[in-house]
């Protein structure tokens, strides 16, 4: 299995999370979070004055697919959320070693689907 760990623009969510449905996928995890990388920042105005803004709102999905399904995934958060500006995001690919559902105590890939 792999987690799927990408963290996009805000406005990108909800065409990704319909896309995501589309193919299958159903579980995600979804944190509001604020960062920076290339983008620098944001320069805002608030009563006239700028001021700057040392992180940006993003949006962090989280999906832990079977390795077979990984390479789909990715492509479609590409596809679905590229708008080939900075500030697009990234994608962060791990293995991950077992899953467990509390409720019936299902392992591996029973747990996640």
């Amino acid at each position: 299995m792999k987690k799927i760990e990408s963290i996009i623009r805000p406005e990108k969510f909800e065409v990704l999370r319909d896309a995501l449905a589309d193919v299958g996928v159903g579980g995600i995890t979804v944190s509001e979070v604020a960062g920076t990388g290339k983008q620098k920042g944001q320069t805002g105005v608030f009563r006239g004055t700028p001021y700057e803004i040392k992180v940006v709102p993003k949006i962090k999905i989280e999906i832990v697919v079977p390795e077979a399904k990984a390479n789909e995934v990715i492509d479609l958060i590409i596809e679905t959320c590229s708008t080939e500006q900075i500030g697009d995001g990234k994608i962060f690919v791990y293995p991950v070693e077992d899953a467990i559902r509390i409720r019936t105590g299902e392992r591996g890939r029973e747990a996640v689907l």
